[in-house]
């Protein structure tokens, strides 16, 4: 892709200016918008390993009492918060102004049946919720990396929940095969002990809908559908000490993920938060308080989001905007995983409405991209994405701070999507499709999410363990033997490589929207698309001058010629990214010429000074 004196300046310069002190005010990093940041997530386990002598968490065995086993892509493999500290410089030349920390808090740190144990490497595991995992170090390590952080202008996200605990309660009714599957409210409702037919309990109880003190007073058996129990030696393992008490879950079983169970059962045995109990409501909101007090923090990715009651999140989202802006953190950002891979923007949008939320992560963005460029659809998909941001609360204006993603530590990564989607596909013509994709995410509205190893060129063998390869060099045998996108580096190696050609692109499209506001906060308009693959555009208006910026893109497998309709007062243009044509067509529309795969970033000057353009 070719690259152009005034983008290659300000890559120089977003580099040269990168500081490696602490030189950057802390009222200026907090003085941010949501909207505009550009957000890398990583997980501490498999980024940088920075202190060996924490890679068993201070615990004693096997690796099913540590938990540690850097050949299993399923157990802890050293990663830790002071070896995050030392690449911050990397994460800053890369453009980045925000780093989102998969969870740190202290886990259990192996669960699962016999022959079928995993570790919490991956943080959502939580025994304690006041302490950082031994694994990753411990409190002091997490202010020094929040401080560093600052130090250079990067904001810290903490990825938190508050759906469930480790799976500690176990259950005395398992069924014939030895699990228990979900329990109804209908078939085993809180009134009787394990079912329609059997003795009365908790007498007075008005339902789960109910979450006043006075009503759930009146809960006092827990024994519905199952009968909970905590097992010997486990009885305080949690943190805060509340957390032990089965009077706090759902105890209804093992979730489907559809229906009632989605919200009311346990993920894979999971403890589930009775989060309509004001005491869990009471609960979690000081948790959550004290890490924004202890450590200034600037925001909270919160997982499994659509799994929890609406009354939780009208609850415990003020609470914690209320707790940072006392905290001197006006812009705290606070983001929901509502997990849909849908091209269609109105599933999510209900939890800004209904539940309160600022912002959820863009998983419509995230399906539209891989619809037009892994599926083959026409970019009308993305025509319609973006017509439906009327839906979030807050409009079009609030859709510019959604973190729109790629692919995930869940999902997978985009180029494993993409191999999923084209069975057979060439190495360059993936390359070429993910380097668009990026293009795209880099330039569309919202704020971006970088999953690490992607500016690697990082291909995973799936989703979940098979996308959470290591940083620093591995020792899994699954991961050794994944190839690299655009690069020979071994797998073996470490991949901080500041040189590779997708770091380059990131730092570069990460220099543009720096350089131009209307990239990173800009009101969009939908400008071209069709009906299949081909041309996509947009332009996009400096917030402060009105300034009209041209953006297309080409997801057609052979070069396009193709007119966009633009604002009326736009006569020269400058090339920012890509190739654009020197002078408008007529007033209010511009022929591109766009290579497969292509895309530009194209600046529109108006015809006479002091003429702002047209929508």
């Amino acid at each position: 892709m070719k690259r152009w004196a005034s983008l290659a300046a300000l890559a120089v310069l977003a580099v040269a200016s990168a500081p490696a002190r602490a030189d950057v005010p802390l009222d200026a990093v907090r003085a941010r918008p949501a909207a505009g940041e550009v957000i890398y997530f990583l997980l501490p386990d498999r980024f940088e390993n920075g202190d060996p002598a924490n890679d068993r968490g201070g615990l004693k065995g096997d690796r099913l009492k540590t938990g540690f086993d850097p050949a299993s892509k399923s157990f802890y493999h050293g990663g830790d918060l002071k070896g995050l500290i030392q690449r911050l410089d990397y994460i800053k030349g890369l453009g980045a102004t925000a780093v989102w920390v998969g969870p740190v808090f202290k886990n259990k740190p192996v669960q699962g049946v016999p022959g079928l144990e995993s570790a919490g490497y991956h943080g959502y595991w939580i025994t304690d919720f006041t302490r950082v995992d031994p694994h990753f170090g411990t409190n002091a390590d997490f202010k020094a990396l929040v401080d560093a952080a600052h130090a250079r202008g990067l904001k810290v996200y903490m990825d938190i929940i508050a759906n469930h605990t480790a799976d500690v309660i176990q259950f005395r009714e398992p069924d014939a095969a030895g699990g228990f599957p979900y329990r109804s409210r209908a078939d085993y409702p809180y009134s009787r002990k394990a079912g329609v037919n059997g003795p009365a309990i908790n007498a007075g109880f008005a339902g789960d809908q109910d979450s006043s003190p006075a009503n759930f007073a009146k809960l006092t058996d827990p024994a519905f559908a199952y009968t909970p129990f905590v097992p010997a030696g486990e009885a305080h393992v949690k943190v805060p000490e509340w957390l032990n008490d089965p009077a706090f879950y759902h105890n209804r079983g093992d979730t489907t993920f559809t229906g009632e169970s989605a919200r009311f059962g346990d993920f894979v045995g999971l403890d589930d938060l009775f989060t309509e109990h004001p005491r869990v409501r009471e609960g979690m909101i000081a948790i959550y308080r004290q890490w924004i007090e202890d450590f200034g923090i600037d925001g909270y990715r919160i997982d499994t989001a659509r799994h929890v009651d609406p009354g939780f999140w009208q609850a415990f989202i003020p609470a914690m905007l209320e707790t940072a802006k006392a905290k001197g953190i006006p812009n705290f950002t606070i983001f929901g995983e509502v997990a849909r891979e849908e091209p269609s923007n109105g599933y999510i949008a209900q939890y800004t409405r209904r539940d309160g939320y600022p912002a959820v992560l863009d998983f419509a963005f995230e399906g539209s991209v891989r619809a037009v460029l892994g599926q083959g659809k026409g970019t009308s998909v993305l025509a319609e994405l973006f017509d439906g941001d009327v839906l979030y609360e807050g409009g079009e204006q609030a859709a510019l701070a959604m973190p729109t993603f790629l692919g995930n530590h869940d999902m997978g990564r985009f180029s494993s999507l993409v191999r999923h989607d084209r069975p057979g596909i060439s190495q360059a013509e993936l390359e070429a499709r993910v380097r668009l994709a990026h293009v795209m995410l880099l330039t569309l509205r919202g704020s971006p999410v970088i999953y690490y190893g992607d500016e690697q060129g990082f291909i995973g063998d799936g989703n979940d363990t098979d996308s959470r390869e290591d940083m620093f060099p591995s020792r899994t045998a699954s991961y050794l033997d994944n190839p690299v996108l655009d690069t020979t580096r071994p797998a073996s190696a470490d991949h901080f490589d500041p040189a590779h050609p997708f770091y380059r692109l990131i730092r570069d499209l990460a220099a543009l929207r720096a350089a131009h506001p209307a990239l990173a906060r800009g009101r969009q308009v939908v400008r071209g698309y069709e009906e299949k693959p081909g041309l996509f555009s947009v332009s996009r208006f400096d917030p402060d001058t009105g300034e009209e910026y041209l953006i297309a893109f080409n997801t057609s497998d052979a070069p396009i010629h193709a007119a966009s309709v633009v604002g009326t007062s736009a006569e020269a243009i400058e090339t920012l990214f890509g190739a654009c044509p020197a002078r408008v067509a007529a007033p209010g529309s511009v022929t591109l010429d766009l290579p497969a795969f292509g895309s530009a970033v194209c600046r529109l000057l108006p015809s006479s000074p002091g003429t702002q353009t047209t929508r």
